[in-house]
């Protein structure tokens, strides 16, 4: 059994959680032949934390649940315990049940320091976002963000606190200024982490969360120091991402002829990817820039490109905004028969 258990947990360590498991269960049944309930309740207990990890919350429960000590045995691996049913029933979307085993571990080992401790807030607000409750969610990350500080961990706490202003705006309980001084603490540790995809992922998040706040100004440059920051990754989605985000930026801002540029490159590079779909929003947002600069020849052709990928992706809300564009563009053409048309394929 002692062997079995070492080269379970060996696996673990190597991240080969299926060997894990197959060797945890082998030592739980040997351990069913000994006259020691506590060794068999430490095997369960091995036995469901490896199924925990396999991605299997639901064995993983069964066998943790079997691992609890009786009243007269000592509570001393408690906080291992309770951390990983808290985990399994995380798994299974049993949110309120894994909030209850997060409050039985506080005091635990798995939240006695600081890291822990804001590790903890995170998991529970994931938690109540899963309960859809972001404002308690948001409430949870900024806890964590704040003892990540504390704790001098620049990238933690800017990750606690990007997932605490998506919250915040989710819940619409909180004042815009609050989500603003929020999003700028995040972006001010931002120029401390080293980690260029990891800066550019939480600049991203940054412009977006400006963006619906419609301060895009803000939200344009973020997206630029995040574009700045991915050149080099071979996976292209992101750029792609953010080009087309920096397009819709500079229509709300409605600097257009800056926008065309960005609308341009980003429904290139989503025509390189296959993503029709999105190379169709793009087609739209260009398609509406040339119309504000009073192109309207050149927004008819975009929007016709716009509305066959919509239909290639199968995307019927583009299709009738495209259909919308083109009956405006077809108008300003003089050319209002076929305005007509479009405006009733729209219908």
């Amino acid at each position: 059994i002692e062997r079995l258990t070492l080269a379970g947990h060996r696996a673990l360590a190597l991240g080969d959680a299926r060997e894990a498991v197959g060797c945890f269960r082998k030592a739980l049944l040997l351990s069913g032949g000994t006259a020691s309930p506590r060794l068999r309740r430490a095997c369960a207990f091995n036995l469901g934390a490896a199924y925990v990890e396999t991605g299997k919350p639901e064995k993983g429960l069964e066998f943790l649940l079997q691992s609890q000590p009786s009243e007269e045995e000592s509570g001393a691996h408690l906080g291992d315990l309770y951390f990983n049913i808290r985990a399994a029933h995380e798994g299974l979307q049993d949110f309120p049940k894994a909030l209850d085993y997060f409050g039985k571990a506080v005091g635990h080992d798995h939240v006695a320091q600081a890291g822990s401790q804001a590790g903890t807030c995170v998991q529970m607000g994931c938690c109540y976002l899963g309960m859809r409750e972001p404002a308690r969610a948001a409430r949870c990350f900024l806890d964590a963000a704040q003892t990540y500080a504390a704790a001098a961990s620049p990238e933690a706490a800017a990750g606690a606190l990007s997932r605490a202003s998506g919250s915040m705006l989710q819940s619409r309980r909180f004042r815009a200024a609050e989500i603003v001084g929020v999003l700028t603490q995040c972006r001010s540790l931002c120029e401390n982490i080293p980690d260029p995809a990891l800066r550019g992922k939480l600049y991203n998040d940054i412009g977006l969360g400006y963006s619906q706040l419609c301060i895009f100004s803000l939200a344009a440059e973020s997206f630029e120091r995040a574009l700045a920051l991915c050149s080099g990754e071979p996976d292209r989605r992101r750029e792609a991402a953010l080009l087309q985000n920096l397009g819709a930026a500079h229509n709300a801002l409605c600097s257009f002829n800056t926008a065309l540029g960005w609308h341009r490159r980003a429904a290139a590079l989503h025509s390189t990817l296959g993503n029709r779909r999105a190379q169709g929003q793009c087609f739209g947002n260009l398609a509406y820039a040339c119309s504000q600069l009073r192109n309207h020849e050149a927004a008819a052709e975009n929007y016709l490109h716009a509305l066959q990928a919509f239909r290639d992706s199968g995307d019927m809300q583009g299709q009738w905004q495209a259909c919308e564009g083109l009956g405006t563009a077809c108008f300003h053409l003089g050319d209002p028969q076929k305005a007509i048309g479009h405006y009733k394929e729209a219908l």
